[in-house]
């Protein structure tokens, strides 16, 4: 049974792909998408909810599939990186049915995603290439291991996401676990298992871990560990009975009852694994059910019905396009008719099986034979190529004799010439080292006005804040108290002198004072966020979005992993960038809808903001300053950061940055 037990393996390692982003809660999962995807207040988050669909869907109804591929395309509009997403799900689409073009979309994303350096979209160019290296793992496990290895985890590791890291952590050690490297493959799966425990208890990604490391106990003939991590699976799997990803727990339930010799009990979860496979259109999967109810029955001598199983695979025909697989089939074909006495049919299955056999070790003959051939010329050629270099070598030494005298003739004249270049040459690095030292001297000034300039702009943005905090505190605690003061005076006339009562101009003055209390408050705020200082960063961002929006005008604030221990001098020059950001594309752009996501990985802080608005020429900027960006640009340098700037007219305005909360300010 070795080689059915390397084809199951390739089920294994296909089934566990393709369910990967389907929660074990689908219900849920589902109706939360639709209803992004009906009360969405941007495009982006529809088309967002309409991609996730297209994976939910892919099994299960590829016309719905099809359906969310295309409304999402719709929605994505002219967005960049929206585009990009469109070719990984349309690869997504295509998955379960047509390799080629699955393949082709799958490059498609990766080209458009390197355009992109956040978080999201290094999770996203981790599947692409390993969705691609599946479509074409008819190159072998050596080509989709290299790729794993050499883009699939760089580009989870750059993503931060731990989750993601895990779950190729697994399926690395599917791969080696196909190639028969059960430690290797244990190794990985338990790193696997470890980091989802700590960070995520209960994911779909988890369940893949224990079921991966229940087939890798059992091709290692260890059954008490994989019945420890098969009881884990049935723990975090049943409270969703209709999931999806019971197929591929009935499989490893069906592998390990068959590890420990119950046949019977191997037979029941294999046919509700088929059932479900049907179900879901999974032939792949469904051929490795056929697959293990076909050892059980062999197993329990059950011949006749192991051979129909047999002939249903091959009339089924998924299986005969590979000749491995095939030649495997006849194998056992002749092998189940021995078993029940049937020698003639045995007898035409063993000869096919040769046949084949021998077919494929003459394709190997014939290309080692090949190999050695072109190894044997290789060979000939060498000894032509050293003949032809000897006879060159006996023709140089003889013209290197012809020239020795001649050579000697004119030594005398060399060493004038010789000593005439010494001069010249002197002379010439003598002009060149007085032109690099004065380019070094340059080089010096120029480093010098760049750390003055620096410089001068911290005092600048100091002493603004400075400004701010010492104006905000002036009108808060004086011109406000004197204010509040005036207030409760009049007020006071009010209440003890009947004849003001009716004063219908002492009320409207007190109104007055009123709004004007109000626009002092908002004046101080807006030079000193107090709310940065009692609460932090991501608190006063938040409160920063609420207080610009107003009607006609929707602020969506999303953060992502921001931490409470960045020094309060970077936290205010991040909220001033922020505010000079939303106060731009207020005051200029006149959008409808805003999305700023602030995000941070390590000492790296991402700033996105992204507006519906008009838009403009960016190569205006190029000859004329507005809108505030010189404060701005100077602010993101004073933090090394990057700065990045695309708008279209009409379509609206993306605004990336980059800073660094390590910066010494």
């Amino acid at each position: 049974m070795k080689k059915i037990l390397i084809f199951l393996f390739s089920l294994l390692a296909l089934g566990a792909q393709a369910q990967q982003q389907i929660p074990l809660n689908e219900k849920r999962h589902v109706d939360s998408l639709e209803n992004v995807l009906k009360r969405g207040n941007t495009d982006s988050a529809r088309a967002l909810a309409s991609f996730m669909l297209v994976e939910y869907w892919k099994f299960k109804d590829t016309t719905k599939s099809k359906a969310f591929w295309l409304k999402g395309k719709q929605l994505a509009g002219t967005s960049p990186y929206l585009r990009a997403l469109s070719y990984f799900y349309e690869g997504q689409y295509y998955f379960n049915w047509d390799t080629g073009k699955a393949s082709a979309a799958f490059t498609k994303a990766q080209k458009a995603l390197a355009a992109f350096h956040t978080p999201e979209a290094y999770s996203k160019q981790a599947a692409a290439w390993y969705n691609y290296a599946l479509m074409n793992r008819d190159k072998g496990y050596e080509f989709i291991t290299r790729i794993t290895m050499e883009k699939v985890l760089p580009y989870a590791e750059k993503s931060g996401d731990k989750i993601m890291i895990a779950h190729f952590y697994t399926q690395l050690s599917t791969i080696l676990m196909n190639n028969y490297q059960f430690a290797k493959a244990a190794d990985y799966n338990n790193k696997a298992i470890a980091l989802l425990e700590k960070n995520v208890n209960g994911s779909t990604n988890l369940l893949f871990a224990y079921l991966n490391g229940v087939s890798i106990s059992c091709y290692s003939n260890k059954p008490a560990e994989a019945k420890i991590l098969l009881a884990k699976a049935a723990e975090l799997i049943k409270p969703f009975p209709g999931s999806l990803n019971y197929t591929l727990y009935y499989y490893n339930e069906a592998l390990y009852f068959t590890t420990i010799e119950s046949y019977t009990q191997a037979i029941a979860s294999a046919d509700k694994g088929i059932a479900l496979a049907k179900r879901y259109n999974q032939k792949q999967m469904l051929q490795g059910f056929l697959f293990r109810k076909y050892d059980a029955l062999v197993r329990l001598k059950k011949y006749p019905q192991a051979l129909n199983i047999l002939h249903g695979i091959m009339k089924d025909g998924t299986l005969l396009t590979s000749e491995n697989d095939r030649a495997m089939l006849y194998g056992e074909l002749a092998k189940t008719n021995k078993l029940t006495g049937n020698y003639r049919d045995a007898y035409e299955w063993q000869n096919k099986h040769l046949q084949l056999t021998d077919s494929m070790h003459n394709k190997q003959m014939e290309f080692k034979i090949n190999e050695l051939e072109t190894k044997y010329r290789s060979a000939e050629n060498q000894k032509k190529i050293i003949q032809l270099q000897d006879k060159n070598k006996q023709a140089e030494l003889s013209a290197k004799n012809e020239k020795l005298f001649n050579w000697l003739l004119g030594l005398g004249c060399l060493a004038l010439l010789v000593i005439l270049a010494m001069v010249i040459l002197n002379a010439r690095n003598s002009h060149k080292l007085s032109i690099q030292k004065e380019i070094n001297y340059r080089q010096q000034l120029l480093e010098l006005e760049q750390k003055q300039q620096l410089r001068i702009a911290k005092a600048m943005l100091d002493g603004e804040e400075n400004e701010r905090e010492r104006v905000a505190r002036d009108l808060h605690d004086g011109l406000g108290g004197m204010l509040a003061g005036v207030k409760i005076g009049l007020s006071g006339l009010t209440s003890a002198k009947d004849k003001f009562v009716q004063d219908k101009d002492l009320f409207r003055i007190i109104g007055q004072l009123d709004t004007s209390v109000t626009e002092l408050r908002r004046i101080a705020r807006n030079l000193l966020p107090e709310t940065l200082l009692k609460f932090g960063l991501e608190v006063a961002l938040k409160d920063l979005s609420e207080f610009y929006m107003r009607d006609g005008l929707h602020i969506d604030f999303q953060s992502f992993q921001i931490e409470k221990n960045i020094a309060i001098s970077i936290q205010l020059n991040i909220y001033r960038i922020v505010q000079e950001l939303l106060s731009n594309a207020i005051k200029h752009a006149r959008a409808k809808n805003i999305l700023v996501q602030c995000s941070q990985n390590d000492s790296v802080f991402f700033i996105t903001v992204e507006d519906d608005g008009t838009g403009f020429d960016t190569s205006v900027l190029e000859n004329r300053k507005g809108m505030g960006l010189d404060n701005l640009k100077n602010r993101v340098s004073y933090l090394n950061g990057k700065f990045e700037l695309r708008s279209v007219i009409n379509e609206g305005t993306t605004i990336n940055i980059e800073l660094n909360t390590n910066a010494d300010v």
